[in-house]
């Protein structure tokens, strides 16, 4: 079995990677290696991704941390996490926690701050007039304005914490994503005690009131966890959405025609972009198991692609069309099972925010300069672009 290096390369960003769909094609599990040389698995499929997501044969821990194959250098996400022998009992914990915070019910009393300060940046925009850089105009500040008033940050700290972010989700440097985690979670450990002290209408106010937390370190992980996939991924999201509206403007103007299209363009985002091509969701083999026609040892890194999956003609017609007019799918974005994404809720908000305003207040908006000339982020987590030039 032939050994596939990771990252894939990409040679257009509106297509998946030329070996990616050829991999698929051969089937759905693939011998690869990842960025920083260790061996592993990915699961391409979108049955084989979806039931291995629910499956408690796979875990985010592994017995033996230091020896365990990694995807990238990331202190957050390159490697194993959490405790071997109580992986399920801390997840559980951890979603109780926090699930209240995200329910349908206060995401719906939120809703009208994401609006309003989505207007605020496209005022701004406004001003500023054209040509203008979308991502650092809107993609970026939006999500960090949203949870940072979710979480209770102040925003005058947004700039350390989002260097602190970049470091933690640097793929390639392993010191500096330690250093940063390690920075990111003492700030957490501050803020938190600033909230005993003087206490808000906020996520961390109300996690530090809550007697089931054990201390302030945990609180302040959690919420410095929250911090950084709150709004990383939205900023991500946001960026690749408005180039695929962009790169096919009858998208666009399907949306202006018919605004109620929104909802459905918001999970077509959700499906089509996730393609890195860099691997996907870490996971560990407890166990010796069958993956589709190969046998997993236990130990081994598994690699569970959503946005393969995504992609998969098997699920999806015409699987790499991006069609606002697809309607809803069951698509894998916000992953699938028990650790299926809290913030979902909060994501579709404020996508759906940003596209149900940004198209009517700029119909004429489109692309300063071709899609081949846009680039991506290749040593981060989540791989958005680095900038995205429009006029209009």
């Amino acid at each position: 079995m032939r050994v596939n290096n990771l990252p894939f390369a990409r040679t257009d960003l509106l297509r998946p990677a030329p070996l990616l769909k050829e991999l698929q094609a051969e089937g759905p599990v693939h011998r690869v290696r990842t960025q920083v040389g260790h061996d592993g698995w990915l699961v391409t499929g979108y049955e084989e991704v979806r039931a291995l997501l629910s499956d408690d044969r796979l875990g985010r821990s592994h017995p033996d941390p230091e020896n365990a194959a990694r995807t990238g250098n990331s202190a957050l996400a390159g490697g194993p996490t959490g405790e071997y022998d109580t992986e399920d009992v801390d997840h559980t914990r951890m979603r109780s926690l926090l699930q209240p915070h995200f329910s349908p019910k206060r995401m719906r009393a939120f809703r009208p701050r994401v609006e309003e300060l989505t207007t605020v940046l496209l005022d701004d925009l406004e001003d500023q007039g054209p040509p203008a850089d979308l991502h650092q105009a809107l993609a970026l500040p939006l999500p960090i304005l949203v949870i940072c008033e979710l979480l209770g940050v102040p925003y005058e700290d947004r700039k350390q914490f989002r260097a602190w972010s970049e470091a933690v989700g640097n793929t390639r440097d392993q010191e500096r994503s330690m250093e940063g985690l390690a920075e990111l979670y003492q700030y957490g450990k501050s803020l938190v005690e600033r909230k005993r002290r003087e206490p808000g209408d906020d996520v961390i106010s109300r996690m530090a009131a809550m007697p089931e937390a054990e201390d302030d370190d945990e609180i302040a992980r959690m919420a410095m966890n929250l911090l950084f996939a709150g709004h990383e991924t939205t900023v991500v999201q946001i960026g690749l959405g408005a180039m695929f509206l962009l790169a096919g403007h009858d998208q666009w103007e399907a949306l202006l025609a018919d605004p109620g299209l929104i909802p459905s363009a918001v999970e077509e985002i959700m499906r089509v972009p996730g393609l890195s091509g860099s691997g996907g969701i870490t996971r560990y083999a407890r166990v010796d198991m069958e993956i589709g026609d190969v046998t997993v040892r236990a130990g081994e890194l598994v690699m569970l692609d959503t946005g393969s999956a995504n992609h998969d003609a098997k699920e999806f017609a015409d699987p790499d069309r991006f069609d606002v007019t697809r309607g809803p799918t069951p698509h894998m974005g916000f992953g699938h099972g028990p650790r299926y994404c809290i913030g979902a809720p909060l994501a579709r908000m404020e996508l759906q925010s940003v596209f149900t305003q940004l198209i009517p207040r700029f119909p004429e908006m489109r692309l300063a300069v071709p899609v081949e000339e846009l680039k991506v982020r290749t040593d981060a987590l989540t791989a958005g672009l680095l900038a995205l030039p429009v006029t209009w």
